[in-house]
């Protein structure tokens, strides 16, 4: 495990104009995302997707920080898994940015069924390239270039869940918190991983956890 040198420092977002410039994203990409918000703000008001006050600093706390994973994985991915979906955070936010590219998918993974529902609303008015499933992440089997999450679960969990992603080939980018080291330290008592953490763009204080091989802990 490595913390990984990132060539950009944490970019100050606090609008649908500075997002744009940080993220390089279409007139109409910030209209869909304007929209996304709009959904999220009023789906939010009967269910528990995201803190209320979050949505006050929607731009920089949820939309440029699922953004910033375009800009950390490879250019060329272009399949995406998004395990825990819930809020479409960050799944959402990658399709609409990623919809017009040729080959570009997102598969939003949620067990709960009225969080899908949430997230096939979206979908469907957005026109996203995105497909929800309501499955347990664990239970599914994707070929796909990226497995990603954020607020899931404890990195030891996770990597359970994202298992059957990266055993395929995926990459995993997780989004964390500052407690970041605790997290993986943990998760070494489970799991033998390849991974390293990069300094998130959109908070100096969060990271994304790179993972690029995963297997079972050697039992002592």
């Amino acid at each position: 495990m490595s913390d990984a040198a990132q060539p950009e420092a944490a970019v100050e977002v606090v609008d649908a104009e500075s997002f744009a410039r940080a993220s390089g994203a279409t007139p109409a990409q910030v209209a869909d995302l304007e929209r996304f918000r709009v959904l999220l703000a009023e789906w939010n008001a009967n269910m528990n997707l995201v803190g209320p006050a979050t949505l006050d600093v929607f731009w920089s706390r949820h939309a440029w920080d699922s953004a910033q994973l375009l800009q950390i994985a490879p250019p060329e991915s272009l399949t995406w898994a998004d395990l825990g979906a819930g809020a479409g955070l960050p799944g959402v936010v990658l399709a609409i940015l990623g919809k017009g590219r040729e080959g570009f998918h997102v598969h939003l993974v949620e067990s709960m069924a009225k969080r899908c529902r949430f997230l096939a609303e979206v979908v469907t008015e957005l026109a996203l390239p995105a497909t929800v499933h309501h499955q347990r992440a664990e239970n599914l089997t994707l070929a796909v270039d990226i497995v990603t999450a954020r607020a899931c679960a404890p990195l030891h969990r996770l990597f359970g869940y994202a298992r059957p992603y990266l055993k395929a080939g995926a990459l995993g980018l997780f989004l964390k918190g500052q407690d970041v080291a605790a997290d993986l330290e943990e998760a070494t008592r489970y799991w033998e991983f390849e991974a390293d953490s990069v300094p998130s763009l959109s908070d100096p204080r969060g990271r994304v956890v790179r993972v690029r091989r995963l297997g079972r802990a050697r039992k002592v």
